[in-house]
């Protein structure tokens, strides 16, 4: 693929990205000058995502059907957090769904007025079709909803990975969101664990989401200290916002390929049809040879 295409193509996958993930905060669209940032740096990305894998240490001790020691991968160029994006081994039919459940640090009184930013369903349907899934948790929605983080978190179909404590940008522009500089970025992280902690969820693997996505090497040094591995995604289901669930499984149908990644949301009031889609989605991707892990089974590879 010749540099001016891999432009083209990398600009159409930004730009429905966007669509997908502004939701995800509550914010309007980042601009066009925030592409790099958002993405990451073509040497960021690039060079950790081909990072060798090494031994990590896990966040909690896990109970049993959670790996013992969740894989991390090894850091990347002066020592910057490395980033996942999609398997290695790309001829094994496995795939990762993948659960972002945002909440923003100033939602609480939305909550109180009756929003949910919870999905009872959707992590119940995946219970019954016995879909391992990954949930990348913000420590705010831990605090809003302990009960289902413990639940989810001792439940050993899933995994709790980070999406920071307050949802807010790691890096500017990105969606709107309000940006943290690097030693409250660390910070918030190491919030986001401590609230998964308390709230009883011991299935925690050592593994970043980036809210939005937005990343930099600016990012990616903050959060060195943190010894995670940084988790992006190669399809983007559109569930944000959709109303057309048949809409977001043929998006997700037609994107995956063996070591996927795919970003979908738990959240009710920012995604109301992903559980539907869900119900779409895996039994066709069975059907075509494909088994369901957790990323750091991804990783693990």
């Amino acid at each position: 693929m010749t540099n001016s295409v891999r432009k083209v193509a990398a600009a159409a996958a930004t730009a429905v990205l966007g669509a997908a993930l502004a939701g995800c905060g509550g914010g309007a669209g980042a601009p066009d000058a925030g592409r790099e940032a958002r993405m990451g740096t073509p040497a960021a990305s690039a060079s950790a995502s081909t990072s060798a894998s090494a031994a990590g240490a896990p966040a909690a001790s896990p109970q049993a059907g959670a790996p013992a020691k969740p894989p991390t991968m090894a850091p990347g160029p002066n020592g910057l957090t490395p980033v996942f994006e999609r398997a290695k081994q790309r001829t094994d039919k496995t795939v990762a769904l993948t659960f972002d459940a945002d909440m923003t640090s100033d939602q609480g009184p939305r909550a109180a007025d009756g929003e949910h930013f919870d999905n009872p369903a959707l992590i119940s349907t995946l219970r019954t079709l016995k879909v391992p899934s990954t949930i990348f948790m913000t420590g705010r929605w831990a605090e809003q909803y302990p009960d289902q983080a413990k639940s989810i978190g001792t439940d050993p179909n899933f995994e709790i990975a980070n999406h920071s404590y307050s949802h807010h940008a790691f890096t500017s522009p990105c969606y709107g969101l309000p940006a943290l500089d690097g030693a409250a970025a660390r910070a918030d992280v190491d919030r986001a664990f401590a609230a998964f902690k308390q709230a009883g969820a011991v299935n925690t693997v050592p593994y970043f989401r980036f809210p939005g996505g937005c990343y930099d090497d600016k990012a990616l040094r903050a959060l060195s200290t943190a010894k995670v591995t940084a988790v992006q995604w190669d399809v983007v289901s559109g569930d944000a916002f959709a109303k057309d669930p048949v809409a977001v499984a043929e998006q997700v149908l037609d994107g995956v390929k063996p070591g996927s990644v795919v970003v979908m949301h738990c959240t009710r009031s920012a995604a109301p049809v992903t559980e539907e889609a869900v119900r779409r989605i895996v039994p066709e991707l069975r059907k075509r040879g494909y088994r369901f892990v957790k990323v750091s089974e991804l990783i693990g590879k």
